[in-house]
Order: C-alpha cells, then structure tokens, then sequence
C-alpha cells in the first residue's frame, strides 16, 4: 500500500482537497472490499495462482499505461503551457532528479542506481508478494469472501508488532488492539468445537505476509519520486504474475482439481479484469493521490473499510451469511483495526513562569 508523503497545503492540508482526497480513499475501499467477491467467485473456475498471475499481469500493464499517460501529460504541458507554474516547476523537478541520478560519485551509471533503486527493491517486494496473495487466494477456496475481507485485515494490526524488529516505536493502542483482534479471531475463525477451518489458516498466514510486504515496501520507496513508486509496483506485479504463472500449473490443481479450459477463462473474464484493472491498477493509483492530501491516521482508517465493503458485497452479490457468532468476530476485528490507526498525542504541561 502506498505511503503517505505528508505533502500540506500551506502548512495546513487544505479543508477542501482533504475532503475529496477522503472520497477517494473511501473508493479505493469499495473497490478493494468488492474485489474479494471477485476473488471468491472466482475459485469455482480457476486455480488460485493462474488467477492471481493474470490479475498481476494486468496491474502491472495498467500502471505502466498510467505512467506513460502521466509522462504523456507533463510533456504536453511543457510545449503548451512553457510559461506556466506547473511547467516550471516540472522542469525544475526533472532536472534536479537528472542530477540526483547522474551524480553521486561519478562512476555510478543512471542504470546502475535504478538497479539498486527499483529493479532490486521490486523483484523482493515482488516474490514477497507473490507468496501474500497466492496464500490470500487460496485461502478463499474454502472460506467465504465476508470472513476473508476481516481476516486479511490484520495485517494493519501485525504491521506495528513486526515493525518493533527494526526499532518501529510500538504505542499502547497497538497493543490493546492486538488483545481485541485475537478475541475477534477467536469467534471469527473457531469453531464450537475449537477448530480452525483451513482455509482461515490459510487467510491468518497471508496477512502475516502481507504485513512483511508493507514492511518491505515501506523500506524500499524512501526517498523516491512518485513516479519511481509506481516504476518499483509495476515490477514487484511483474514478478509476482512471472512466478504464479510458472507455478500454477504444478500446485493449482491442489486446490481446484479441474482442468483450465478457455471456457472457464472466459466466464471469469469480468471478475479477472475488475481485480487486475480496478483493483490493482486504478485503486493503487487512488490511494497514492488520496494519501497525498489526506492524514495518515484518517487514511489508514478509511482504507480498512475494505472488509466492511467486503462482507457487504459477499452478503449481497454471494448470497453469503454470518452466524451471529461470526458477525460478533467482524465487530471485534473491525474495532481493532480501527484503534490500532489511532494516533493518541500527549498532552504537555506547560510550567508556570515563577
């Protein structure tokens, strides 16, 4: 998930531009929250890794197309507009990154520092998320898309707790919200007789992953331009598509004992063209312009409305139910998410001058 910059408006985020970057924050939810019913329906066709690695092909084609409509854009803007604000500002923009990669020592390359820089970076975010989201996907054989939505979600709460290995500062709310999201899990997740469905298992491992693969990426894009950010996900999608379509042919049939026809492609079409182009392509591309304007803390809260939406779409469009039991869980998980966003500021006490 991209980062937040903390770009301000004037020293202060502009009231207006907040407003719209909370909307699309609260789009990019409903298409994330959406695509697990895309994922689930998915799964009576396909195997998990075939799907999974035309979903990334795509993501990662629409970046790239997103990224050439951008370059497309400022260029326009230069020989239209050479007199404008933007376009001295791009100039200048560009010429300081053309320094940036062409200086340094003298004997490094500019293909050399994109090597360490995006190249690397995204080939390890890539198998990293090659192994989140084929886990994800096959956990969604057995499970339903409402609980997957909830279970996935906590990544948000495991992100700080593995974060405290590299010296991440971990504040009490996480650690409360840890104590509710093992409850939530405990009525989500356990059965009457105290036992873990596999395909929540499987869904508990993928958000252990998927947390690692914000950490990664977290680590990676510091210090890169936005356009850089998007250059490193079009590889790391590359290499997780490269690499769940070598495997699937070999480990897709566990899950799915059925042969891939073109027929089945076919009916799944829609649902592999909303998780590929929808999903990773467009609301990656919303979430990078919302957290440009938006607080963190307020981003990340809207942004976990995804398994809300999720549980909304499997009860509408699948027809799925909660046990009261389960709907508990969701409450729980919900909750815990929530306050783990929430940042608490001290209060300092001011000394009265004698």
């Amino acid at each position: 998930m991209p980062q937040t910059d903390g770009t301000v408006l004037g020293g202060q985020r502009s009231r207006k531009a907040s407003v719209g970057a909370v909307g699309l924050l609260t789009a990019t939810a409903f298409i994330w929250g959406m695509c697990f019913v895309a994922q689930r329906s998915s799964m009576e066709h396909v195997g998990p890794l075939l799907f999974n690695g035309i979903r990334q092909a795509l993501g990662a084609l629409t970046l790239a197309a997103a990224i050439g409509i951008m370059v497309l854009a400022a260029c326009l803007r230069k020989r239209y507009w050479p007199g404008g604000r933007t376009a001295r500002g791009s100039e200048a923009a560009d010429k300081g990154s053309a320094a940036a990669d062409k200086g340094g020592t003298g004997r490094t390359t500019f293909w050399r520092r994109q090597l360490w820089r995006i190249l690397l970076p995204g080939t390890a975010c890539g198998a990293v998320l090659f192994v989140a989201s084929n886990l994800q996907q096959a956990g969604m054989v057995y499970t339903t898309a409402s609980k997957a939505g909830f279970i996935t979600t906590l990544y948000i709460v495991l992100v700080p707790l593995i974060g405290m290995a590299f010296r991440h500062r971990t504040h009490w709310n996480t650690w409360l919200s840890v104590l509710i999201a093992v409850v939530g899990l405990y009525f989500l997740c356990m059965s009457e007789g105290l036992e873990v469905a596999p395909g929540d298992a499987i869904l508990l491992c993928s958000a252990l992953f998927w947390a690692l693969h914000i950490l990664f990426v977290d680590r990676f894009v510091a210090g890169l331009r936005q356009k850089d950010v998007m250059w490193l996900c079009v590889v790391q999608f590359s290499v997780a598509a490269v690499l769940s379509l070598l495997v699937a042919p070999a480990l897709d049939q566990l899950f799915v004992p059925r042969p891939v026809t073109l027929d089945a492609l076919t009916v799944i079409a829609p649902e592999i063209a909303y998780a590929g182009v929808l999903s990773t392509g467009v609301a990656f591309t919303l979430a990078a312009i919302g957290q440009k304007y938006a607080a963190p803390s307020a981003a990340a809260i809207v942004m976990s409305l995804e398994a809300a939406f999720g549980l909304l779409g499997g009860v509408v469009l699948l027809s799925e139910a909660l046990s009261l039991r389960e709907a508990v869980g969701c409450v729980l998980m919900f909750s815990a998410v929530t306050l783990a966003q929430v940042q608490f500021k001290r209060r300092k006490l001011k000394r009265r001058a004698a």
